[in-house]
């Protein structure tokens, strides 16, 4: 059947090509071929991949990298429930997605038709907005409500899902119900800095001594007002993995690797578009002490989370940075130069050693690679423009302090492992102007692994560099018995390298240093590329010796759990 220019379909279409979207991750299937049909026909690019779950990833990083919306579209049923890890994943980070899907025709309902499934009370949980369109009619309105739910228009952002039964995609809308506002980008509107409360935190920050900043999703797009700031008031700073690369690491007030002794010692810590989740101890006085908190968001839910501020700033997070710089004026910052001084020096000697050790780290005694030896080549190679995505369990904590650049992503706050394969290739699709890593351990690199042949088809530039230690068990039988009697497993070093192969794409195997770096230079040459570079089982990194591996920043906080128990006393009750 047509699917024809006013229909549903072809409006939804339009709608996003009005609002910019240019790429569409997807899996097809025919209750979603009419809004299929018509993507295609808007010119707008749609990257079919091989599991739902991974076109939702996909969507995410395309945002992460671009501040723009992204786009997944799924079809119903098993299609749909393949989505939700993804969805979930988004919901967490917050990060603005939009998911499409379509389900059974509106006669068929609850009726026992194919994959014929109630998709919104699933997700509605784990999104901003879940809504199914039955009416042809308010099409573009529920399309407009969702993507402004998705982009934080009054709240947070974060993922929003709409669907629509096959019949509804295909009906039309009648002409005068073509808005031109649903049709074109509608700018964000986000709040403006209040000048009593600027006033109040320039009071709290130009006379604290020890100000610690830490920054989150919110300071995303702010690194240059981010940068003025702290060059003004002379605070230190941390990052999370949240905002890597907000501020480069050769920026004085950069801390990160004095990250337990600063939090300790701060009197005053400025929260900069930052939850107190789990990585921050949930801002517990087990680790922060009496420090007073100043916090700055551009939606709610980062400025009152665990703890309050002494002042809140409900704004922006650019225009406010900029606020207290121009409030501040000419007034000098009490921060103690001495105080900050030591901990920048500590920060660099720990960051010298760790360079060093990386570089100087021998083999292990099987001969095999030591993971800091991998990312020590990779960090040389990719220069210091890059996009850079670290997944994995262990290996995972070797990466995140291993490699740095000026955009990172990794598994999140969810923890979601795996999302490695399909990040990197929408990031590469969304800036072929980049060098565009992936540094994943072989276990999460299996979660998507499929996703190799999407990366050779689409012709995505990305790099995969598969850390692989073998820690996938096989049995080892014994031949001279009649049933072949388990005796003992070993260890299996899939070849990873010949999967890509068989996609089409660049794959070596990399089994010595002397092997390592010409392996590195070829593979970037000759984008998609993986290489499948043997590591020793042997190496363990400190997150994983502390029951702390898969738990991004956690690791210094290691023992907050237990300062927070003596803090509040045997019996619960709060302790001088």
């Amino acid at each position: 059947m047509q699917v024809t220019a006013d229909s549903v379909a072809a409006l939804v279409a339009r709608s996003l090509k009005g609002r910019g979207v240019e790429r569409v991750f997807g899996l097809c299937g025919g209750h979603i071929m009419p809004l299929w049909m018509r993507l295609d026909a808007e010119g707008i690019a749609i990257v079919d991949v091989r599991d739902e779950r991974a076109a939702v990833h996909m969507a995410q990083a395309h945002a992460e990298v671009t501040g723009e919306l992204g786009v997944a579209l799924v079809t119903a049923g098993p299609g749909m429930t393949n989505a939700v890890t993804g969805i979930a994943n988004a919901h967490v980070s917050r990060a603005p997605i939009l998911v499409m899907s379509g389900t059974s025709p509106r006669p068929q309902e609850n009726r026992g038709g194919l994959q014929d499934l109630d998709h919104t009370a699933i997700v509605r949980s784990i999104t901003r907005y879940a809504r199914t369109v039955r009416e042809p009619s308010l099409a573009l309105a529920e399309l407009d409500e969702a993507i402004s739910r998705a982009l934080g228009e009054g709240g947070e952002p974060g993922p929003a899902y709409i669907d629509f039964p096959t019949d509804t995609l295909r009906a039309p809308v009648p002409k005068a119900l073509h808005l031109p506002e649903h049709l074109a980008p509608r700018p964000r509107s986000l709040p403006r800095p209040d000048p009593e409360r600027i006033a109040e935190a320039v009071e709290v920050l130009w006379s604290a001594k020890r100000v610690l900043v830490v920054s989150g999703r919110g300071a995303r797009g702010a690194g240059p007002e981010l940068t003025a700031f702290l060059d003004r008031l002379g605070a230190v700073y941390l990052d999370t993995g949240e905002s890597r690369g907000l501020v480069p690491d050769s920026h004085p007030s950069v801390v990160a690797a004095m990250r337990g002794a600063v939090m300790g010692d701060a009197d005053v810590v400025l929260t900069v578009g930052r939850r107190l989740d789990f990585q921050l101890a949930y801002g517990s006085p087990a680790v922060f002490g009496d420090a007073k908190f100043v916090r700055v968001a551009d939606i709610p839910q980062e400025l009152r989370d665990n703890r309050r501020g002494a002042v809140e700033i409900l704004s922006a997070v650019g225009p406010a940075l900029g606020a207290l710089v121009e409030a501040a004026g000419n007034r000098p910052s009490a921060v103690d130069r001495d105080w900050a001084d030591t901990l920048r020096a500590g920060h660099e000697g720990r960051a010298r050693k760790l360079r060093r050790t990386m570089a100087e780290t021998p083999a292990g005694s099987d001969g095999r690679l030591h993971p800091n030896q991998v990312l020590a080549a990779l960090q040389a190679a990719i220069g210091e423009d890059a996009i850079v995505v670290t997944d994995g369990g262990d290996f995972l904590s070797f990466a995140r302090v291993g490699l740095s650049a000026p955009t990172m992503l990794d598994p999140g706050p969810f923890g979601c492992i795996g999302v490695g394969v399909p990040y990197g290739i929408a990031a590469s699709l969304a800036r072929p102007d980049k060098t565009v890593l992936v540094a994943t351990g072989d276990g999460s690199f299996g979660f998507n692994a499929i996703e190799l042949d999407t990366a050779a088809r689409h012709k995505a530039p990305v790099l995969i560099v598969v850390a692989n230690n073998g820690a996938w068990q096989i049995e080892v039988h014994d031949q001279a018995t009649t049933h072949g009697k388990v005796v003992g497993t070993r260890l299996q070093f899939s070849d990873h390298a010949a999967m890509a192969r068989a996609f089409g794409m660049h794959g070596e195997r990399v089994e010595t240093a002397e092997e390592l770096g010409p392996a590195i230079a070829r593979a970037l040459a000759n984008r998609p590329a993986l290489l499948d570079v043997l590591v020793t089982p042997e190496a363990v990194s400190s997150d994983a010796k502390t029951g702390l591996a898969w738990v991004p920043d956690l690791q210094p906080l290691a023992a907050w759990d237990e300062a927070e128990r003596r803090w509040r006393g045997t019996d619960g009750t709060e302790a001088p």
